[in-house]
């Protein structure tokens, strides 16, 4: 049996940031709006329901929106993006089994 322990990490090149003027993202650190994008693999709920309870603990939380993909197998819909991206300041997204 070999020392060596091989990691493989399956991510994806990341994409080119989209420009936003300062003008169009001014988030209120006293009331942070967070998005929550679940992936619909199991549990992906419950850690996103952590992880933003976390956040909640540390600052003050003004809304919370929780969207769910229709698959795993599928990228979110533009739909769902721009829900996301209208109603919040920061959004976590999670997969999980």
């Amino acid at each position: 049996m070999s020392d060596e322990l091989l990691l493989l990490v399956p991510e994806a090149p990341a994409a080119e940031p989209e420009a936003v003027s300062a003008g169009q993202r001014k988030p209120d650190v006293n009331a942070l709006r967070i998005g929550l994008l679940d992936n619909s693999k199991a549990n992906a709920d419950h850690l996103l329901r952590m992880l933003s309870e976390h956040v909640a603990d540390e600052m003050r939380v003004k809304s919370v929106t929780s969207l769910r993909k229709g698959s795993v197998a599928i990228p979110a819909t533009a739909q769902v993006l721009d829900q996301l991206a209208h109603e919040s300041d920061l959004v976590l997204s999670a997969m999980a089994d």
